[in-house]
């Protein structure tokens, strides 16, 4: 074979190489954007936490895997009232009894999530899935309820606790009102279930 065949046969394969790590390269950035939009401020505290951003990327997807085998549900206009009427008395408690309060709403938001289908007997698998549908608060939940636990140990302020049940509040808001803006668009247009 002549010089000049064996140059042209490595220019292709040098071409080749490139392009595959071309689209190998545009393929993990077009996944890290991707995981970067759905997880917001969780994936950044994710990557902090694994030290690593593959390491962190590879765990938001292995979290996205498990959310997807779950059955979550919305709830029911009945179960909607009476978790809003709960949560009010809950809120109300709170001005004279924060520590019981704080357990109140950790009892409850467990018992709102159980109903919706997420499993609820490990804290940080509950996070895990909770971060996958609403990103922008679970790191208030995993706040809240590590004030919850130091409360447990007479170790957290009543400022603390006040910010435990904001906390809180503002995961219980996003489960009911995630469902309220479901069951809102399906009164809306009754035919979207039926054809899908």
């Amino acid at each position: 074979m002549p010089v000049w065949m064996w140059f042209f046969v490595a220019a292709l394969v040098l071409i080749a190489i490139t392009g595959l790590l071309v689209i190998v390269l545009g393929g993990r950035r077009r996944r890290t954007s991707r995981l970067q939009k759905q997880f917001g401020p969780e994936y950044a505290r994710t990557v902090a936490e694994t030290g690593e951003q593959r390491a962190a990327e590879k765990e938001l997807i292995a979290r996205t895997r498990n959310r997807d085998k779950l059955d979550i549900r919305p709830l029911t206009l009945d179960a909607l009232d009476v978790y809003s009427r709960r949560w009010r008395h809950v809120q109300t408690a709170f001005v004279d009894s924060p520590a019981s309060a704080l357990d109140d709403a950790e009892r409850l938001l467990t018992e709102v999530m159980r109903e919706r289908g997420y499993p609820v007997d490990d804290f940080d698998q509950r996070a895990a899935d909770i971060s996958v549908d609403h990103p922008a608060v679970v790191q208030n939940y995993r706040s809240a309820h590590a004030i919850h636990l130091a409360e447990k140990n007479g170790d957290s302020s009543t400022e603390e606790q006040r910010q435990a049940f904001v906390h809180y509040r503002a995961l219980f808001g996003e489960l009911l009102e995630h469902d309220h803006t479901d069951d809102l668009s399906q009164r809306r247009n009754p035919t979207r279930e039926a054809s899908a």
